[in-house]
């Protein structure tokens, strides 16, 4: 990773935002993809513009992109994009979706950004320096015990049977429950307004970005057993704000 690397990062998130803002409340071309999740014209043509300017750029660099797959996939150096995240909220007219655009090395996500379009809000995280937000240093909450935390999660109803008996447990456990949010949901534990987000069923698309926005925060993601979050997980997701609330969460999701 270089610093070009995270200028061109911002200028992929800059040219998302430019292909979604006229769609928003606008007329969005909705449809249905094979597996049931909807797609718009706005998914389309934001993942498009930055697949261009990679294929330009970076031609030696693989991307993985929700809405057109993976070019050079393998490649030690790879992108990772995802244009909506919460294509739900963004045809409810809700400014809580986001695009996620990561750089992954070998297997790890060293730079994240999270850009809400409509609100103009970006976070940029990059492994080893600190989260900023709208280009300011941001830091999670401090919260160790979990009677004392603000858990999120975009819904239920994603949750599989197993996995929601455990979810169920952590909810119990904490002071509160926060739906809905997708992407928005882990930028603000980086901004230290919710303690722990629990998801179930991601795709690398979806928590890629979010690690290096959490964790240089000074928070942690890794999935359900304790493991760092990569290539191969298999997309049980926990972030949280801070460290100490890892153990305890995992203790009742297992």
């Amino acid at each position: 990773m270089t610093d070009d690397d995270i200028v061109l990062a911002e200028r992929l998130a800059d040219a998302a935002r430019k292909a979604i803002r006229p769609y928003f409340r606008a007329e969005y071309g909705l449809e249905d993809k094979a597996d049931a999740s909807p797609v718009t014209l706005a998914d389309r043509a934001a993942e498009a513009a930055m697949r261009e300017i990679l294929n330009c750029d970076r031609p030696s660099d693989g991307i993985v992109g929700e809405e057109f797959g993976s070019e050079r996939g393998e490649a030690s150096r790879c992108w990772v994009l995802d244009p909506i995240d919460g294509t739900r909220s963004f045809i409810a007219g809700r400014a809580i979706f986001g695009t996620l655009i990561a750089l992954i090395e070998e297997s790890a996500p060293v730079i994240g950004i999270i850009d809400q379009p409509i609100q103009g809000e970006r976070w940029l995280g990059i492994a080893g320096r600190p989260t900023r937000f709208n280009g300011e240093p941001c830091a999670s909450r401090r919260c160790d015990a979990l009677a004392g935390a603000q858990l999120g999660t975009t819904s239920p109803y994603l949750f599989s049977a197993g996995g929601l008996a455990g979810f169920e447990r952590l909810r119990d456990a904490t002071r509160g429950l926060v739906l809905g949010g997708d992407c928005y949901a882990y930028g603000t534990v980086a901004l230290g307004q919710l303690d722990l987000v629990v998801e179930e069923g991601l795709k690398l698309h979806d928590f890629a970005a979010l690690v290096p926005v959490v964790e240089g925060a000074g928070g942690r993601m890794c999935d359900w057993a304790g493991k760092p979050l990569g290539r191969d997980s298999d997309g049980k997701v926990i972030a949280a704000g801070d460290p100490a609330l890892i153990d305890q969460a995992l203790a009742l999701l297992a």
